[in-house]
């Protein structure tokens, strides 16, 4: 902030011990010391709720970028078409349930024929030992 050198400062406490007098320089420098003091105080304060505010602009322009991004996402249905056609089959099941469902008689059946037996179905043998014992 200020470019204050030693030989800057040896000149400034002189003229200070020369104006001010030798018995009222350290209350004098007590006095600089607790204004200073209280400067950077106010300084940090000032500062700190500057980046506060900053901060708040900040997270307030992301939260408006969000909102414009998330309106049109918030309109997207992405299940809607799994749902239409949910209840598509929904209706043909309560449809088909609700159909009058006519009696089948036993005049109305084809005759039974009995399928002829193969290969397959007919009972395994069992093959003959050596020996001549079965």
């Amino acid at each position: 902030m200020f470019d204050i050198d030693s030989g800057k400062l040896l000149i400034i406490g002189v003229v200070a011990l020369v104006v001010i007098g030798p018995k009222e320089l350290p209350g004098v420098l007590r006095q600089v010391g607790q204004a200073v003091g209280k400067l950077r105080r106010m300084a940090g304060e000032f500062q700190g709720q500057f980046m506060e505010a900053m901060r708040e602009s900040e997270l307030e322009e992301l939260r408006k970028n969000v909102e414009k991004v998330a309106d049109p996402v918030g309109n997207i249905d992405p299940l809607g078409d799994v749902r239409g056609q949910f209840d598509a089959v929904r209706n043909d099941v309560e449809t088909a349930l609700s159909a009058p469902v006519e009696p089948v008689t036993a005049t109305e059946l084809p005759p039974a024929t009995e399928a002829p037996v193969t290969e397959a179905q007919e009972p395994a043998q069992e093959p003959i030992k050596a020996g001549g014992h079965a």
